[in-house]
């Protein structure tokens, strides 16, 4: 079962990254106040790109990667970067 890097946009303007197996469930999850922390506090409007990785320890390398970039540069990650 393939794992997703994903990247929501908040209702802040924030960008919050993370990985999950289901993509669309996380996001509702997020959306319902039972996903991170961070975003029952800023709630998601959408999310803005997402990948798929073989498996877990390549998304969550994929993340910390993601996570270390400046804001300008997140949305490239997801054009430019091969799994």
């Amino acid at each position: 079962m393939p794992w997703f890097l994903y990247l929501l946009e908040c209702k802040n303007g924030s960008f919050y990254s993370g990985i999950t197996v289901n993509l669309e469930s996380r996001f509702q999850a997020h959306l319902n106040g039972r996903g991170a922390k961070y975003t029952r506090a800023n709630p998601p409007l959408k999310i803005l790109a997402s990948k798929s990785y073989i498996d877990r320890s390549l998304a969550s390398k994929a993340e910390a990667k993601l996570k270390a970039l400046p804001r300008d540069k997140k949305l490239a990650f997801f054009a430019f970067n091969a799994n």
